[in-house]
């Protein structure tokens, strides 16, 4: 009866209910404006917008059902507000809403984590199509799709990789605080980033895109419907990181603990502070760039119809704005998460601890000033190249600056060889052949060579995935113990570390000489002479794709079968939350504590970082 009972009410099933209802209730509706055909369920039945309003009433539908409609609905009834929504609901709190900002970041986590599996098995799909030069397994079509949902999924979802599981979870606890500002915000900023990662899932059954993860037109204005459910994704993804951003911002700005100035925030939270703020700056451009095309699509606007007086180029000018700075939403987290790591594991303070935060707030502020070199090719005015070029490569000095701090720090250290350290470490060797590579795709005469090449996709992942999920790893294997209560295998997290470190090496390393023999992307046939290349690069993504089956069966056997509790502490740090018990209790502090200095004081003293006032519980295991 007690199992019946949590399937009855405002849940993750009665979400899935609701939003295929209003789902159909929006497809029916937008046939009622735009007049019924013959057949309902006819290929040519999903016009765009029938599509758009399919989409639009399930996720009205989706967010109904997992409640949240009924606080305001409650507030014009004259009832008060809760901020308890099923914060002590057991397993099925995370099925639903909950507003404890641990049970979200949790949720997060498993959530990100689906979708990146099926943006791998993606990846997978498309070296099985490379094993050839020519067409073997999809049609152009289907591969040309395959392409644009690795891409659109991986950076739509992974903007919030880092944020959402960790900075949710921890951000609170690391100021002090016992909850978010906006807790129902938190909350909806997770279910419509699943809501967006499912309308992408479907694109398929549309016929999906064939533009990659970038939508230019006018491929976007000629493609079928499929081409709906991109633009729908990225808009979700847009308001989720938008007000992911503003909560994370009000949340540090107005509920830091007394004495946690802002010299003692840890680097973890000026590195979220860094990554929300571009999140609120560039997103609404993100979004304001898809609602006209989708108004192009939908009502024949010609805001990028060349043919009506609009402007493929003014599209590709206003997706990078957005575009770019979203390489460093990407890339900051991993930046924040190796300072705040490589003290705890080399056992001495932060070097150069406002050198670092100049660092983080440097990249942010110039990541503004380079969209333009993505348009080195694209008919940009040549009196704009030198500028582009130079704000292009004054962006490492901000990028060194954390490589000196992270490399200072670990000097004469003594350094404890941990998977979450590993991880750190591997991101020096990733993130420096990535910017290294960058300088290639900064300068104009080299980028006309290797722009839409294999190299700019090799440039690219040793950026993003050598640097965010690389980062993303060392977070889980730093903080899950602390997430969940139980201990991840050593051993198995050292296999999965040398097997992903070696063959994602052995993956995209061979790309660089690719793009440089004149392979571009997103083809499906090649010339042969290119295929004992791209044979070597299937096979070690093949393996690259079992190291992360490797980390899943760490995950689900360690979590799930052999549950080994985890410590308060177990890796001596002196940040707050491992001060706290494991997993931490839903009221995080049974006082806010008083912070009275840093938390990198490693080898000066056994003085705490923080206290609690006097009479308060200590909060310790």
């Amino acid at each position: 009866m007690a199992a019946a009972r949590r399937l009855i009410g405002f849940n993750l099933l009665t979400a899935i209910v609701l939003g295929i209802g209003g789902w159909y209730a929006g497809w029916f509706g937008a046939h009622a404006i735009t007049g019924p055909s013959l057949d309902w369920f006819s290929a040519a039945d999903y016009n765009e917008v029938s599509v758009f309003m399919a989409y639009i009433g399930g996720v009205i539908g989706f967010l109904a059902g997992l409640g949240f409609l009924n606080y305001p609905f409650a507030r014009l009834r004259g009832y008060p507000p809760s901020l308890r929504e099923k914060e002590t609901g057991g397993w099925s709190r995370y099925f639903s809403l909950c507003t404890d900002h641990k049970v979200v970041g949790i949720q997060y986590l498993w959530g990100i984590g689906l979708f990146f599996f099926i943006g791998g098995l993606n990846a997978m799909l498309i070296r099985t199509e490379l094993l050839r030069p020519a067409h073997q397994v999809f049609p152009a079509g289907t591969y040309l799709t395959i392409v644009g949902m690795h891409g659109t999924m991986m950076m739509g979802m992974m903007s919030s990789g880092i944020l959402g599981p960790f900075a949710n979870y921890f951000v609170p606890i690391l100021i002090g605080a016992r909850r978010m500002a906006f807790p129902r915000i938190e909350a909806l900023t997770f279910w419509l980033l699943m809501a967006a990662g499912g309308i992408l899932t479907t694109t398929i059954f549309f016929g999906g895109f064939p533009t990659g993860w970038t939508g230019y037109p006018p491929l976007e204005s000629q493609a079928n419907a499929g081409m709906d459910c991109y633009i729908l994704f990225f808009a979700l993804v847009g308001i989720s990181m938008t007000l992911l951003g503003l909560n994370m911002i009000a949340t540090i700005l107005t509920m830091r603990a007394p004495g946690l100035t802002w010299t003692r925030l840890p680097i973890f939270v000026w590195g979220v502070i860094s990554t929300a703020s571009l999140m609120v700056l560039a997103a609404p451009v993100l979004i304001a760039t898809l609602g006209m095309a989708a108004f192009d699509r939908a009502i024949n606007t010609t805001f990028f119809v060349a043919g009506g007086g609009g402007s493929n180029y003014l599209y590709q000018n206003l997706f990078w704005v957005f575009g770019h700075p979203e390489v460093y939403i990407l890339a900051l987290p991993g930046f924040a998460i190796v300072l705040e790591l490589l003290p705890v594991f080399s056992r001495k303070p932060l070097w150069g601890y406002r050198l670092a935060v100049a660092g983080l707030l440097g990249v942010t502020l110039l990541s503004w000033m380079v969209w333009q070199h993505h348009l080195f090719v694209s008919g940009i005015n040549g009196d704009l190249r030198p500028f582009y070029m130079l704000s292009t490569e004054l962006i490492s000095i901000p990028t060194g600056f954390t490589f000196i701090c992270g490399m200072m720090t670990i000097w004469r250290g003594q350094i404890r060889f941990t998977v979450p350290m590993l991880f750190c470490l591997a991101w020096f060797f990733n993130f420096l052949l990535g910017g290294l590579s960058g300088v290639f795709l900064s300068d104009v005469p080299s980028d006309v060579t290797t722009h839409g090449s294999f190299f700019s996709m090799a440039h690219f992942h040793y950026t993003i995935m050598g640097g965010l999920i690389f980062t993303f790893f060392a977070a889980v294997y730093y903080w899950v113990p602390k997430m969940t209560g139980w201990q991840l295998n050593e051993r198995l997290g050292k296999i999965h570390f040398w097997t992903m470190f070696v063959f994602f090496n052995s993956t995209f390393a061979p790309l660089f000489a690719l793009g440089f023999m004149g392979m571009p992307r997103r083809v499906v046939t090649y010339d042969p002479s290119f295929q004992f290349l791209n044979d070597w690069v299937s096979v070690s993504a093949f393996l690259l794709g079992i190291s992360m089956l490797v980390f899943l069966f760490n995950l689900v056997w360690s979590l799930a079968f052999k549950k080994v509790p985890a410590e308060a502490n177990p890796w001596g740090s002196r940040s707050i939350e491992f001060q706290l018990p494991s997993p931490v209790p839903v009221h995080n502090f049974d006082r806010i504590p008083v912070f009275t200095d840093d938390p990198y004081g490693y080898g000066e003293g056994p003085a705490p970082q923080w206290v609690v006032p006097a009479g308060a519980p200590a909060g310790r295991e």
